[in-house]
């Protein structure tokens, strides 16, 4: 009986560690290459209203090699034709990224957008322990390699003609609608400065009227912004950050957030409930991963294109 046990045992441990490899293979060689568009709709103009196709893109995390990404992401231009883009940060993973963001990118000049910051728009990534994030949002404990962030701007403001919206407002004209747009710069780093914001939008208002459509963007949708982004009269608020989890659970969603929204609403599109109203928020799972954490699972790299329409 003793030696049955045994063999039981080692057929169960080696049946754990089969599942376990084959998991990781999908998630470092498979999953993570499997790019995807997740597509919505959102009743959410004034009624009468040409519709509008946003296209979210999120957390690139661009190394010069991805090439492979830099395809896909280039061919959604002409696929789904966006009418506006809305950049929620982390675009850069490695020092040369910005020449392969260029790639991915290029296909949508003309093409009104808008973008915020996240930390790896400024620093780059660094190893750490995937464990942590169970113990509640990263941290950072080292100085990292600095990233050429003025450039970036350069390129997605000069060069595309996008918003920036770092702590920042602006408007845009889109098919004869007038879109107001504010945003703040990476709250997982505290660098949002939600009080100017207030004063910005009421000097927009006062000098062009009011908007057809107001947005609220952010990278880290921390419940702090979301609910002041609520009281400033955001009518839909777009964020990323979270990647989703990045791993995710079958059947139960996602393990982490990295941040401290609900983990029912780190992927994808919900509402955002707050002082009586109700907005909203499309939390992109992203595109990209850390260098040094090359995995995804369950959770596949996306772009989203949301199609907001008229209400009745």
């Amino acid at each position: 009986m003793p030696g049955s046990q045994a063999k039981t045992a080692l057929t169960a441990l080696a049946a754990v560690g089969a599942v376990g490899a084959s998991a990781a293979i999908w998630g470092v060689g498979i999953e993570r290459y499997l790019f995807t568009v997740r597509e919505h709709t959102v009743t959410v103009l004034p009624a009468g209203s040409a519709p509008l196709r946003v296209l979210h893109l999120s957390d690139a995390h661009m190394a010069p090699w991805q090439h492979r990404k830099q395809r896909w992401m280039a061919s959604l231009a002409e696929q789904w034709r966006p009418d506006l883009v809305v950049n929620t940060g982390d675009n850069l993973g490695h020092v040369r990224g910005l020449g392969g963001l260029r790639a991915a990118l290029d296909p949508l000049r003309g093409i009104p957008g808008m973008f915020v910051h996240g930390s790896n728009d400024h620093a780059a990534p660094q190893p750490r322990n995937p464990l942590r994030y169970f113990t509640g949002p990263s941290k950072v404990r080292t100085a990292s390699e600095p990233l050429d962030a003025a450039a970036l701007d350069g390129y997605l403001a000069d060069e595309l003609g996008w918003l920036d919206l770092n702590n920042a407002v602006g408007s845009i004209d889109i098919a004869g609608a007038r879109i107001d747009a504010f945003g703040v710069s990476d709250a997982h780093r505290g660098w949002d400065a939600l009080g100017v914001l207030p004063r910005l939008l009421e000097d927009l208002r006062a000098d062009v009227g009011p908007a057809t459509l107001t947005l609220g963007v952010t990278h880290a949708p921390y419940r702090r912004v979301l609910d002041s982004f609520v009281d400033l009269g955001a009518d839909m608020i777009f964020a990323g950050h979270t990647h989703g989890g990045q791993v995710r659970v079958p059947g139960y969603g996602a393990l982490v957030a990295n941040c401290d929204i609900p983990l029912r609403q780190a992927r994808g599109l919900s509402r955002w409930r707050h002082a009586g109203r109700s907005v909203p928020l499309n939390v992109s799972a992203g595109l990209g991963h850390s260098i040094y954490a090359p995995v995804r699972f369950a959770c596949r790299p996306e772009a989203s294109l949301i199609t907001l329409l008229p209400r009745a």
